[in-house]
């Protein structure tokens, strides 16, 4: 009987879906030390952190394909299967922009102009921290599948998100904050730098905005 209800059931595709949220913030954790290396000239420290983003980019894109083939199809879950794999692509492309954010500094050997040097790292920290924000709520889905996403643990997953949602509008002010500063000096730069400064400032406000959609989906799975 057990073995029956097992079959039809399926097993909890929460684990996995933590599993790859824990190793795309790993590789999102990098891209701060990257960029005060980078910022120091230190080279070899920053090509070594990039390595390691590769690293863990390429194990979140096997995890996320793992998750792909593995998700339960049964139709006694208590959210549907296509909104969970839409929630692994989101947590997915975290680890995608970092890639791409830390490719451009180390391919271009992109140091910041000392103008706006210490609110970039304050917005990379900050959107990091987001990440941070999204992997505690994705770490209570375990409690809401038990429960079947009612009762109290709904409620305190909702906190988490509203508590998202604030950090990611404040990446967005600083990131503004940031563009003001760049443009104000860019006549000073050469505009092939400029063009991947801003390129770099817009992919790594991505970061947020893709963290921030984590809560959306989570949002999402409480209202069904």
């Amino acid at each position: 009987m057990k073995t029956l209800i097992t079959e039809l059931l399926g097993t909890s595709p929460v684990a996995p879906l933590q599993k790859h949220i824990k190793t795309v913030y790993e590789c999102a954790c990098r891209l701060p030390k990257l960029v005060r290396a980078a910022n120091q000239g230190d080279w070899d420290t920053a090509k070594k952190l990039h390595e390691e983003i590769a690293q863990l980019e390429n194990e979140a894109d096997r995890l996320k394909f793992q998750i792909r083939s593995n998700l339960p199809k049964s139709l006694f879950m208590p959210v549907p299967r296509q909104d969970l794999l839409e929630l692994v692509l989101v947590q997915d492309k975290i680890a995608n922009i970092t890639r791409d954010v830390s490719g451009i500094i180390i391919g271009r050997k992109m140091r910041f102009p000392e103008d706006i040097r210490d609110d970039y790292q304050a917005f990379v920290d900050l959107c990091v921290e987001a990440v941070g924000q999204a992997v505690q709520s994705v770490n209570e889905l375990d409690e809401l599948y038990e429960t079947g996403f009612r009762g109290a643990e709904v409620e305190l997953v909702e906190k988490m998100i509203r508590k998202l949602d604030e950090t990611e509008t404040k990446t967005d002010r600083l990131q503004s904050q940031i563009r003001r500063k760049l443009f104000a000096i860019e006549d000073d730069l050469p505009p092939v730098h400029v063009m991947f400064l801003y390129i770099v400032i817009e992919k790594t406000g991505g970061i947020a905005d893709m963290a921030e959609r984590v809560g959306r989906r989570l949002e999402l799975l409480l209202a069904k």
